[in-house]
């Protein structure tokens, strides 16, 4: 990668066992805060993936290099919103999206995680992927300083509207970071699009798990 070779990591075990009544939810520890995510077992949404504790770890052991003080932070595909909880505890303004029936689980774990009055109030909107764009994120009025997404990409057939969701909010200035973990063919395809429109650079890679990191920036003519 252009910036030298990706550092190599482990996804840390970085959830605390607790004897909890509820079958699914989840307790993790970050930044020094305990996080409780409510998991449901209907939707991929609604379920944390390595990618999500690829990246909340990253950013967490990474704040130099990525500050996200009083930044401005998109995630799409938020699922279970772990990372925009991590997100707002580093202090920054999230907005969380993903589809309409993930929404209500995804609203509920960002509000019970981020009361701190330190915070700055995360918001919760639907976004579907290359869909109303323009009308619901005008681009005279969104800018966004990070572009967070982790595993986005699998086998399902919202690829190019997805390629096409990163390129709209990715402006000179933006940052996408994307974690995923690579399986299928598609997914390195997917990669390889990403490589030929973004000026890109693998972070790091976890290879037990198979999730790579990615730094993505628009290229300036």
């Amino acid at each position: 990668s252009p910036s030298g070779s990706p550092v190599t990591l482990k996804i840390l075990q970085n959830w605390v066992p607790r004897v909890s009544h509820y079958f699914d939810k989840e307790h993790y520890t970050y930044v020094g805060h305990q996080i409780v995510i409510q998991e449901s077992i209907e939707h991929f949404g609604a379920v944390v993936w390595p990618g999500a504790l690829a990246l909340s770890q990253y950013l967490e052991s990474n704040q130099e290099q990525f500050n996200l003080k009083d930044k401005k932070v998109l995630e799409i595909g938020a699922g279970t919103g772990l990372l925009s909880i991590v997100a707002c505890i580093l202090g920054a303004h999230v907005t969380a999206t993903d589809l309409p029936e993930v929404l209500e689980n995804l609203s509920y774990n960002i509000s019970r995680n981020t009361q701190n009055s330190n915070m700055h109030k995360p918001e919760v909107r639907k976004l579907v992927w290359g869909e109303g764009l323009n009308e619901d994120f005008p681009v005279s009025t969104y800018h966004y300083d990070f572009i967070l997404a982790t595993d986005v990409v699998y086998h399902h057939a919202a690829l190019d509207p997805l390629l096409a969701t990163m390129v709209y909010f990715c402006k000179p200035g933006t940052v996408l970071l994307w974690a995923n973990k690579f399986r299928f063919t598609t997914d390195y395809e997917f990669l390889e699009k990403v490589c030929n429109i973004f000026n890109t650079a693998i972070l790091a890679e976890f290879p037990e798990s198979n999730v790579k990191l990615l730094k993505a920036t628009v290229r300036e003519n």
